[in-house]
């Protein structure tokens, strides 16, 4: 029977106590894979980190790098300044690592074909970096696990099917199967290489078990999920089943749509869905957690607490899954029909607290659990954790956890594979600076302009990203983290409007709005501006003349504010009538309807390009973001500027345009970078407060290509 799940959540247990100094995971450094190629290499070359392990004495990583064929070593003697030690050839696909004292147990795909799959497994000195011993598996490797005394290893040989074949279905021979290898002095004893058969165990294609995740408790039985099977098995450590049973499924309500609408709307449901677990891990010897990631018919898109008598004794349902929509995580785009997908798992005890690390692969985070009750785990954090976290150690002798992170993006221009490191600190969360309020589920994300109310509200809005759903969003700033309270759709004709890309918004001083569109030819959207009263709905609407048009491109306005009569929208880069390196400081007058602008100076790019993010207004002044469109650490510029409004005058459309003077106020990187990560591209939010505070926001994109990370923060005043 599956489990019928009612989903209601809270972030209380997220945002409580985060204004006070009490233990909480923070993000103190982040490492880019390249980093351990070696010199003269082409560092361009995809890489990746994917399982990752640490030493003995906590002081060295171990991660693999499946691209590369290579295992990568960090140095995190001192966790906040990571060192590269470089990179371990493998002679084939490093599918796992298990580190037991100095020696690291490397799983090493090294398959023809599916049809004929093969693997060993390596053992591996840290500190000299030589290969030691290698055993034949029989089979392709997936995951590892080492016994809690070291006394041996278990490997499941997965023999993963061809998605390509036979509809991508199980079963496919061979059939996989796990192996039991006894460790002697650091070293494999391949002779007595135990091969426990499991076929013959599942009701779902009973010959191709294809086991998937492993993990040992202190008795030393392994328990092992069949993903694709939906099933899972307990081996004692003299290779008998203990016990076996499916994984069962799940009844969700308040899920987002499977339809790849680009909306947040928590509204349908799936019946029966199959748990199809992933990565499990021991609570203790009785008790164990799988993450419900799915594969072929299934996902329940959280995580379950068994015992191992297959006994449920706690189903999160969409709980796990409501708490990242609110921290604006979730990965509409990539949700397809199984959500987050949760992955990996971690478990270990900091203090006397057992806690559970659950890595949600599509929106790049790591829900940190309090397991002091397995029948009620209480979530007291999500982490932010680069692009598609794979894997995770926890280091607890030194409070620290480390994940690996495996996406890359350097063919597209984007950031780097990353290993991502934690710190369990008495201070507060650092993270998420922005959440939806608790009393209703807000989906968010792409916040891509804002302004700022009275009594430390801030208004912003999303852009194209979420073109069924575009979105006022009030916010509480004066809490932290800083919090949504309130959601008003854009509307037009009683529907949600679309055709729009707002960047920019700004009061019009009688309740309402005014917000600025940039335009895109490719995907039919118009530039212009439109005013919407206080329930979001559009009641006029400006067009951009046609002369103007015609030198126009697709980045356009990126920003609004109103000083006057007069509205002033800063044009993102230059358009085709602009000289190279000046950009438009557009003016609409709202009482004559006359066009006018000047030109703004950009700096020169090292790479990519610089443009201009928003605009707003505080005293004499006009503050604007200006940023390159880099990331990771080709990012170089990411600052506010600003222009004494007695300059703005602006001049007719057509003719020479008047340069105004730029004052660089503030250089964003190092704010940027003391979040621990690598250094985000896109700063798209400022609002400033009458009494000068200012506030900062970033666009997560969506969570598309993306860690989702929202950074929302005040430096102070100006």
């Amino acid at each position: 029977m599956p489990t019928r799940f009612i989903c209601l959540t809270s972030v209380l247990a997220l945002t409580a106590g985060t204004a006070s100094a009490e233990m909480h995971f923070n993000r103190v450094s982040s490492f880019a894979t390249p980093l351990n190629m070696a010199a003269g290499e082409d560092a361009a070359r995809p890489s990746s980190a994917e399982i990752i392990s640490a030493s003995g004495d906590g002081m060295t990583l171990v991660y693999t790098d499946s691209p590369l064929g290579v295992i990568g070593l960090i140095d995190i003697t001192d966790p906040k300044a990571p060192k590269p030690l470089g990179n371990v050839d493998m002679g084939g696909e490093p599918t796992a690592v298990s580190v037991v004292g100095n020696t690291a147990y490397v799983a090493v795909n090294t398959s023809e074909s599916f049809t004929n799959p093969s693997g060993v497994l390596r053992a591996v000195d840290l500190a000299t970096k030589e290969i030691t011993a290698s055993c034949d598996l029989g089979g392709q490797p997936d995951s590892t696990a080492a016994a809690k005394d070291g006394s041996f290893l278990s490997i499941a040989i997965e023999n993963e099917r061809d998605e390509d074949a036979g509809d991508g279905r199980v079963g496919q021979m061979p059939a996989g199967f796990l192996v039991q290898l006894p460790l002697t002095d650091s070293a494999p004893d391949c002779a007595a290489l135990r091969k426990v058969e499991l076929t013959g165990l599942t009701e779902i294609s009973p010959e191709d078990p294809e086991p998937e995740f492993v993990d040992i408790n202190g008795l030393g039985e392994t328990v092992l999920t069949l993903q694709e099977n939906n099933h899972i098995a307990v081996i004692a450590a003299d290779g008998r089943v203990v016990s076996h049973f499916s994984a069962g499924s799940v009844d969700l309500t308040g899920i987002d749509a499977t339809d790849e609408k680009a909306a947040l709307r928590f509204e349908e449901s799936q019946e029966g869905r199959l748990r199809e677990p992933d990565g499990v891990q021991w609570l203790d010897d009785e008790t164990f957690a799988i993450a419900n990631e799915g594969d072929m018919d299934g996902g329940a898109r959280g995580f379950t607490v068994m015992k191992k008598d297959g006994t449920v004794v706690h189903e999160s349902g969409a709980n796990f899954e409501h708490a990242v929509a609110r921290v604006g995580h979730y990965p509409d785009r990539r949700s397809d029909a199984k959500g987050i997908e949760p992955e990996g798992m971690e478990f270990a005890r900091f203090g006397d607290v057992p806690m559970m690390f659950l890595l949600a692969e599509r929106a790049s985070v790591v829900g940190v659990y309090d397991m002091t009750d397995p029948a009620s785990p209480a979530l007291k954090q999500i982490l932010p954790s680069g692009i598609s976290p794979e894997g995770a150690v926890a280091i607890p002798q030194r409070n620290l956890i480390a994940t690996a992170n495996e996406t890359d993006l350097t063919e597209d221009g984007g950031v780097r594979a990353h290993v991502m490191l934690y710190e369990y600190q008495d201070a507060p969360a650092s993270y998420p600076q922005l959440v939806s309020a608790d009393d209703q589920l807000i989906g968010w994300g792409a916040i891509s302009g804002m302004a700022a109310g009275e009594d430390g509200t801030i208004y912003a809005v999303n852009d194209s990203f979420y073109g069924f759903q575009p979105t006022i969003f009030e916010i509480d700033a004066s809490q932290t983290p800083a919090v949504i309270v309130k959601a008003t759709p854009i509307t037009r004709g009683g529907a949600a409007a679309q055709m729009l890309d707002i960047e920019g918004i700004t009061l019009d001083g009688e309740g309402g709005f005014w917000l600025a569109s940039e335009g895109n030819d490719a995907k039919l959207l118009p530039h212009g501006l439109y005013h919407v009263n206080a329930e979001g709905e559009i009641e006029d609407q400006v067009a951009l003349p046609g002369d103007l048009l015609a030198g126009a491109t697709r980045f356009g306005f990126e920003g609004i504010a109103k000083v006057g009569n007069t509205l002033w929208m800063p044009v993102q880069r230059e358009w085709k009538d602009d000289p190279k390196g000046m950009v438009k400081l557009m003016a609409y007058d709202l009482e004559t309807e006359e066009w006018g602008a000047v030109h703004y100076p950009l700096e020169a790019a090292e790479t990519g390009w610089v443009g201009l993010s928003e605009l707003t207004v505080q005293g004499d002044n006009a503050y604007l973001i200006e940023r390159d469109n880099q990331i990771g650490s080709a990012a170089k510029l990411k600052q506010i500027t600003r222009v004494s409004l007695a300059e703005m005058k602006p001049a007719p459309l057509g003719g020479e345009l008047p340069v105004v003077t730029k004052e660089v106020v503030r250089d964003l990187i190092p704010d940027l970078a003391a979040n621990g990560g690598y250094v985000v591209d896109k700063i798209e939010g400022l609002a400033i407060a009458g009494d000068g505070t200012v506030w900062v926001s970033t666009d997560n994109d969506g969570v598309d290509d993306s860690s989702g990370e929202t950074f929302f923060w005040s430096f102070g005043k100006l």
